[in-house]
């Protein structure tokens, strides 16, 4: 038969038991929060985010299904985009990949909430069908986008992303381009972008930061 005295180390134990499991959970809940940087901090780790951001025109391209790609697949979910080609040899397979670790690494939730588009800036050569071999190697979930020269310069151009082709001879040829990440906000808007060299810790750390401030999601 237990005692007062039993009973009231029971308690105690039971008592200290359950703040170690608060304290414990709420250790878990903290380390699985966003740090949230400032403005500065994010400049200094790569991520430039607009005071205001920026509209640009109809998008009306297609995706490496063979699917419709327009504003409506910008809305919703945030959007990392690449602009690159398949043909190169370095830096757009090297970015792809920081892209596919930065990706794989994120929660699944997170994953609900971003998208990894990579668009062609060499249309006449990386149809949706190419695409369609190239893009899922990196991940299954990535998308390929090509469409007409001029759509995708005039997209290109509102998203500050700079190219032109460099003749190698024998008709072949190369494309010079910007190597920053455009990340576009649920809404559909230019929100701001990465600078290379890409890190995809820092990619992770800087969108979660992004993303955790982000109050406008749409209805």
């Amino acid at each position: 038969m237990s005692t007062p005295q039993s009973r009231g180390i029971q308690r105690t134990v039971i008592i200290v038991v359950a703040a170690i499991i608060v304290m414990v959970l709420g250790f878990i809940w903290r380390i699985n929060q966003p740090i949230v940087m400032l403005d500065r901090e994010l400049r200094a780790n790569g991520a430039i985010v607009f005071e205001a951001p920026r509209q640009f025109s109809e998008v009306a391209l297609t995706d490496h299904r063979g699917e419709p790609f327009d504003d409506g697949d910008l809305e919703g979910i945030w959007t990392i985009a690449f602009f690159g080609f398949t043909n190169c040899p370095d830096i757009c397979p090297a970015t792809m990949g920081v892209l596919r670790d930065m990706y794989s690494k994120l929660r699944e939730r997170e994953r609900e909430r971003i998208q990894i588009v990579l668009v062609t800036l060499d249309p006449a050569r990386d149809s949706a069908a190419l695409l369609a071999d190239y893009v899922p190697y990196f991940h299954q979930d990535f998308i390929g986008v090509t469409g007409s020269e001029p759509r995708i310069k005039r997209w290109s151009a509102e998203l500050n992303i700079a190219y032109g082709q460099v003749p190698l001879g024998d008709s072949d040829y190369t494309i010079d381009h910007s190597t920053q990440l455009v990340l576009i906000n649920p809404r559909g808007d230019y929100h701001g972008f990465f600078k290379a060299p890409h890190n995809e810790m820092m990619l992770r750390k800087t969108w979660r930061s992004i993303d955790a401030t982000f109050d406008a999601w749409p209805e």
